[in-house]
């Protein structure tokens, strides 16, 4: 982690526990994790390592059986679902694989889709959405609808209605793992290209060659994470 910066994510003695017929697994094992604002960091680790489950503790979609979890200031493990959901809508922006795009939605509708559950007015969701698309260099594909768009637009997309709600971090789960290589690369760029601009970034990956992209990178393996060497 960066010196002198402030944590977003302080993560301590993280364990999670799953009973998988008759049989303990431990998906997290006393992981530990931090990391500074403005930072952009890979979390890197093959299938069944832990990784898909620490995405869902970092994004407050699930909860540790123990240890201690910081976001942005705020204790996570000591609120309600009620209280995770609003947590998620205004501190985590998602990236997802699959996009996770309203087909019958304009680009300009799926960004602002969040803002809505935020209660923002029109004025304001309009214009969030609009800079959001700006950002991701989606202006002019603005009125498409994601069949109108190509796989790295349709990412653009999902990364501008991340990017809508200010939130304290992006957590881009595998989001080059439907594209092409040259197409991931270039979303890849524009992840580099929004952590220069201060952006906040965790990325979970299984591939090594998109992990080392980011500033820093630490590895997960049997539910334990350590920095990279």
């Amino acid at each position: 982690m960066e010196n002198g910066a402030a944590p977003v994510i302080s993560m301590q003695d993280i364990t999670k526990i799953y009973h998988v017929g008759g049989e303990e697994v431990r998906a997290l094992d006393h992981a530990a994790m931090r990391v500074a604002e403005g930072e952009f960091v890979s979390v890197v680790g093959p299938s069944g390592s832990g990784k898909s489950t620490l995405m869902n503790i970092i994004g407050c979609l699930d909860v540790a059986d123990s240890g201690t979890y910081v976001l942005d200031g705020q204790d996570i493990l000591q609120y309600s679902e009620r209280q995770l959901a609003r947590i998620r809508n205004r501190k985590i922006g998602f990236v997802f694989q699959s996009f996770n795009l309203l087909a019958k939605m304009t680009a300009e509708e799926n960004v602002e889709l969040p803002l809505i559950y935020q209660g923002l007015h029109l004025t304001e969701r309009k214009e969030r959405a609009r800079l959001a698309l700006e950002r991701v260099g989606l202006t002019d594909r603005s009125r498409h609808r994601p069949a109108e768009l190509s796989g790295g637009q349709q990412q653009r997309v999902a990364v501008a209605r991340a990017l809508a709600t200010n939130p304290a971090i992006l957590l881009a789960d595998e989001p080059t793992g439907n594209l092409d290589s040259k197409t991931g690369a270039d979303i890849m760029r524009l992840f580099r290209e929004l952590h220069e601009a201060g952006n906040t970034i965790v990325l979970i990956t299984h591939d090594e060659r998109i992990a080392v992209l980011a500033q820093r990178s630490v590895r997960i393996m049997d539910g334990r994470v350590e920095e990279d060497a």
